[in-house]
Formats: structure tokens, sequence, C-alpha cells
């Protein structure tokens, strides 16, 4: 598939416009089947367009000084905080040891954290066991 930017040489008017190939849009010119969709003019013509340049690593700069994510990342770093104080971490047996509490009917004093898939959390919350998402930010000091 091709998008071609075209505009109409009757009313000026520019409009995008996808065609299986290169090759077809030149099919279709040549058969007269394409038009304006504002006036219905056959006058019509590809115009000129910017290529779309992909970037392979895509990374979305984010101003330290901006204030709401120093005040996100410093409320995510609190909460990080607290739970590696408060609860156990059990890695990527998240589900697993979520589960043996759950049944065996194990009441550690403290409270689990682990890596878990969003499959895996919505199955435990089938179950009935509490388990929650919450964002993660990686120490780039170590």
């Amino acid at each position: 598939m091709i998008k071609y930017k075209l505009i109409c040489k009757n009313c000026d008017l520019s409009f995008d416009s996808w065609f299986a190939s290169s090759n077809e849009y030149e099919k279709l010119k040549k058969k007269n089947f394409l038009n304006c969709i504002k006036c219905n003019s056959k006058k019509v013509e590809k115009n000129l367009m910017a290529p779309k340049v992909i970037n392979k690593s895509p990374k979305i700069k984010i101003e330290k000084n901006d204030l709401k994510f120093s005040e996100i990342d410093k409320k995510i770093k609190e909460y990080q905080k607290f739970i590696k104080k408060n609860f156990d971490y059990v890695g990527e047996n998240f589900a697993y040891e979520a589960r043996s509490i759950h049944y065996n009917n194990k009441k550690n004093k403290k409270g689990i954290f682990g890596t878990a898939s969003k499959k895996e959390i919505k199955e435990l919350k089938e179950e009935g066991i509490e388990a929650e998402i919450i964002p993660w930010l990686e120490d780039k000091n170590n």
C-alpha cells in the first residue's frame, strides 16, 4: 500500500488517498477514475509529499526540568522505597507465590512483590487473589 497526497487542480483541495501501488495509481489516473472528493473534478494530480522517516529506536524526550515528570518520578520512587522495605521480593515467581499464599492460607507478615504478566494478574484477580500492576522505575545508578 502507498499513500499519496493528491490535489485538485480545479478547487485546490488537498487530500490523501491510498493505492495498492504506484502502478495502481498510474492505471487509475490513465483510466480517468480519479476525481476530487469535493467538486468531483477529474483534474486530480499527485502533490508534493515529505517522506515519513521512521526512527528505529523511538525515545520520548522528557525534559528533566519538567515539573510534572519530576513529581511523578518522585512519587513512584517513594512507592518503590516503601514496597522494598515492607514487602518480600519474589522475582518472576509472583503468580506462583501469590497462589501459594492464598490457597495454603499462609499469612505472611509481609506481602510480596515481583514480576507478572498482565495475563497472570488478570487470572489472579479472577481467582479472588488481590494483585495490582504498578509502574516501576529501574535504578539507573547501579
